[in-house]
């Protein structure tokens, strides 16, 4: 964990890389990570994964209409319905922050021999592996949580 976080701080001290370039609040970058993870959502749904009030997003997401990162269009099935979107400068914007690290890594990885190459594989396969069961175990998880509060539910 030492070397991962040593790692993790030398990665932090590149200016270069977008995040420190852009002018996103910490309210709009997670906007702009929700829509780049979910695609388009619905104004009240988008509110409800940011945990804040209709208003609110409101005023957030008309900054984020000025500066052409996301569009605000009227829901086809439902005029009420407001759908929030990355435009495609917005989705730029995103994808840059989230790859910054990429370019980093691979100039770091082609440093190092074809042994030392398939010992980092080896070790990337693994963590992902484990990460991939922890995620299988907590969905699992989830949905025993939901099953019984269903089940709580329809007692009452």
């Amino acid at each position: 964990m030492g070397a991962s976080i040593q790692l993790e701080h030398l990665f932090a001290d590149d200016r270069s890389d977008p995040l420190f370039s852009s002018h996103l609040t910490m309210s709009q970058l997670k906007i702009m990570l929700l829509l780049s993870r979910h695609g388009t959502l619905a104004g009240g749904e988008l509110a409800r994964m940011l945990g804040v009030g209709a208003a609110a997003l409101s005023g957030m997401i008309d900054r984020l209409v000025v500066q052409d990162l996301v569009t605000r269009t009227e829901d086809v099935n439902d005029r009420r319905v407001r759908r929030i979107g990355l435009t495609k400068a917005g989705t730029e914007v995103i994808e840059g922050i989230i790859t910054a690290g990429v370019a980093k890594q691979r100039q770091l990885l082609s440093r190092l021999s074809a042994e030392e190459l398939t010992i980092v594989a080896q070790a990337m396969e693994l963590l992902v592996r484990e990460a991939g069961c922890q995620a299988a175990e907590e969905a699992a998880a989830s949905l025993a949580d939901h099953a019984a509060a269903d089940t709580t539910t329809s007692e009452t």
